[in-house]
């Protein structure tokens, strides 16, 4: 029996996260008929290499989901709030990775090693939790079926990659520079090297910054208010 294949659309398909989500596909044996790399203008006409094949990549835009079965998103919680009726309008599952949909009560939040039968209720759009908030469900789903938790204190030490492709990049520029100024025989948390943060807000090279987004009023970070919520 010849098996059904899907189009699907990576929405974000140029970044660190739409990378891995192409990748994985990939890995699964996904049945993918057309792969459909969406990003935004600026990319638009470049080629981007896949395991499916090379692929135009086309602009995130109304328009651009037309036959597709499933879009994967992979893009700002703006982007994915402005698309998403277009994405239903055209037919297609969404499946989305921002937090723009998370709360929502018509929207079914899954976690497929948790929750996977949640799907069936879809209305055009999956949501899923963010990355530690899944990792940390998965494990805490199977001890609390075997002994209920009534409390959790979680800390989380999350990668650069969190703050896209560049994040990394500025980790690894910056390690380079801090051994080659300790190799030198600088002192001081930097050994002596001229750090200039882009992407983070000090230096991230051998150190942990405690805040990912920006404070609420109760004094919780954005980030840790997802894991919460």
């Amino acid at each position: 029996m010849k098996m059904k294949k899907y189009n699907v659309g990576v929405m974000g398909a140029t970044g660190a996260v739409g990378q891995q989500m192409i990748k994985v596909l990939a890995e699964r044996n996904f049945p993918v008929g057309e792969l459909r790399c969406l990003a935004s203008e600026r990319s638009e006409g470049k080629t981007l290499s896949t395991p499916f094949g090379d692929v135009v990549i086309q602009r995130t835009c109304e328009t651009a989901f037309d036959g597709l079965d499933i879009v994967l998103g992979a893009s700002e919680n703006d982007i994915a709030e402005a698309m998403a009726p277009h994405i239903k309008a055209a037919g297609a599952v969404f499946v989305d990775n921002s937090s723009a949909f998370r709360l929502y009560d018509d929207v079914p939040l899954v976690v497929p090693e948790i929750n996977p039968e949640d799907v069936k209720w879809h209305n055009g759009i999956i949501s899923n939790p963010n990355c530690t908030t899944i990792i940390s469900l998965v494990a805490i789903n199977a001890i609390n079926k075997l002994s209920p938790i009534k409390g959790i204190y979680a800390s989380s030490y999350q990668a650069t990659s969190g703050a896209g492709a560049a994040g990394p990049i500025e980790m690894y520029d910056q390690s380079e520079q801090v051994l080659a100024a300790r190799a030198a025989g600088g002192e001081g948390n930097s050994y002596g090297a001229d750090i200039q943060p882009k992407v983070f807000q000090y230096q991230i090279a051998y150190n942990v910054i405690p805040q990912i987004g920006g404070f609420g009023e109760n004094l919780y970070s954005s980030e840790e208010m997802k894991l919460q919520n």
